[in-house]
């Protein structure tokens, strides 16, 4: 088990590193425009969610909301700054630091459990690794596609708390 941790944690976490340098790398003239800044929120977003031991009890730190479970799509008041987008995330990777961290036999067979899901707790990480990278990978495109820029490609993370 100790060393599926290592390895599901220096891979999930390189998938952070890499959000966070795209977000890192956006100019400010680019950052408010939604296809950017909301994909970065909504990627966060959904790290923190889909790392929740109890996703019936989920709700985001402030200032964030629930906005991104409203069928309608409706996208959150406010743009949010990258500063926050950053903070959030950091907060994000040690929830997630911290899921991996804590797996042992009883914990790896828990169920993340909603109405569209229902998965252990390791196949619940790798999808939420999953919808990291596919959304970096969309931040990385519409970086290179409007401003000629993009986050660096990470190998394996080498942070811890």
């Amino acid at each position: 088990m100790e060393e599926l941790k290592a390895i599901l944690w220096r891979q999930f976490g390189a998938v952070i590193d890499m959000l966070e340098s795209s977000i890192m790398v956006c100019p400010e003239s680019f950052w408010d425009k939604k296809d950017f800044w909301y994909n970065a929120y909504h990627t966060i977003f959904w790290l923190d969610y889909y790392s929740s031991a109890e996703p019936d009890k989920f709700f985001p730190p402030e200032p964030f909301s629930l906005s991104e479970f409203d069928p309608k799509g409706i996208l959150p008041e406010r743009v949010y700054s990258k500063e926050e987008l950053l903070g959030y995330l950091e907060y994000s990777r040690k929830k997630v630091f911290f899921l991996i961290d804590g797996l042992n036999e009883k914990t790896s067979k828990e169920r993340f459990i909603n109405k569209k899901k229902n998965y252990s707790r390791v196949e619940m990480i790798i999808y939420n690794m999953r919808h990291v990278q596919h959304h970096v990978g969309q931040l990385n495109l519409l970086l290179r596609q409007n401003v000629d820029l993009a986050g660096k490609w990470v190998s394996e993370s080498d942070k811890t708390y």
